[in-house]
């Protein structure tokens, strides 16, 4: 009885840190996206290094990892507290530094470098970080996005709940050389900048993890009943791309990995799900919809029906879940 109140106790404080996470990573982006706003960049950096620091407390946690500070005395563990008596709890920059962090270097990079911005900014105000660090934003609310689906389930993701910003006036190419670079920065953050990326390698400078950089172009449809795109991906090594300022990335057009039903069974098999077969999967798939485009977990092919990775995080989800079933 002990161990099953200690298990719900795990489940049930670890629901409310992803909760929590979510509801802080969609504030930033709600109150970034605001143009009633103007202290914008400094309020989405506090609220999305709290979402961060939640969401991999929650990791940690469900893993069993410790990410409470303290001491060993005399063999035993005393953990350190605030002066209200509170546990101290690992910030941000302790839990990417512990072995056990699920977080990618280039995603890591982006998240020290909003960290540094934070302590720059956290005794001093200024207004004129939003379009000078608007690719390192993008970066964060992509990377967030993917871990919280990755480490929880697709599900908890929060693209679904967000879409395009719009604004009322076209862009010109005077507004966009108007847009103040890091030279219109303050001093100090400034420094603090040059002296990050300049550690960086251009590899880890040069990943949209660490900065999500596009390209805006103005494009129409071209027969009536298409639909508009206001974000067109340039290939890479295209006319138009070699064209483009060297101050922007342009993002590859890649395409998502395909799995074949078999595939997706025979990888769960060899992670020891040795008795989940292909009848348990096409069992799965029926019973959630998951052939219904707009989830988005597989594509049809001509006549063959091909799952995305997120169908495989889905059914591994499922297999863990019931785990005493298949193994």
């Amino acid at each position: 009885m002990a161990k099953k109140r200690r298990v719900r106790r795990l489940y049930s404080v670890t629901t409310e840190l992803v909760t929590k996470s979510r509801e802080a990573a969609l504030s930033a982006v709600q109150i970034f996206n605001s143009p009633l706003i103007t202290f914008r960049s400094e309020i989405f950096i506090v609220l999305m290094n709290v979402a961060w620091t939640y969401l991999l407390h929650a990791f940690f946690r469900k893993k069993g990892i410790e990410y409470r500070y303290f001491q060993v005395k005399n063999g035993r563990r005393s953990f350190d507290k605030t002066k209200a008596g509170a546990h101290k709890r690992w910030e941000l920059d302790r839990c990417l530094n512990d072995p056990a962090s699920p977080v990618d270097r280039d995603s890591a990079n982006n998240l020290r470098f909003l960290i540094g911005i934070r302590h720059e900014i956290e005794h001093q105000m200024t207004s004129r970080l939003d379009n000078s660090l608007s690719a390192k934003f993008q970066a964060c609310c992509l990377n967030y996005n993917n871990y919280v689906k990755q480490l929880f389930g697709v599900d908890q993701g929060i693209d679904k709940y967000l879409a395009f910003s719009l604004q009322f006036s076209s862009i010109s190419k005077e507004q966009v050389e108007a847009v103040p670079g890091l030279d219109a920065l303050p001093s100090s953050i400034k420094a603090f900048v040059q002296g990050f990326e300049d550690s960086l390698t251009d590899e880890e400078f040069n990943s949209p993890k660490f900065a999500y950089r596009v390209l805006f172009v103005a494009k129409t449809a071209n027969r009536k009943g298409q639909a508009d795109q206001v974000i067109e991906f340039v290939k890479a090594g295209s006319p138009l791309a070699e064209d483009v300022n060297r101050a922007y990335t342009v993002i590859k057009e890649t395409e998502r990995p395909k799995l074949l039903p078999s595939q997706v069974v025979a990888k769960l098999k060899a992670e020891g799900f040795t008795r989940f077969g292909m009848r348990n999967h096409t069992d799965l798939w029926k019973a959630l919809g998951a052939r219904d485009a707009a989830k988005g977990w597989g594509v049809q092919v001509t006549k063959t029906w091909y799952w995305y990775e997120s169908w495989l995080e889905e059914a591994r989800k499922h297999c863990r879940e019931n785990a005493a079933q298949y193994r």
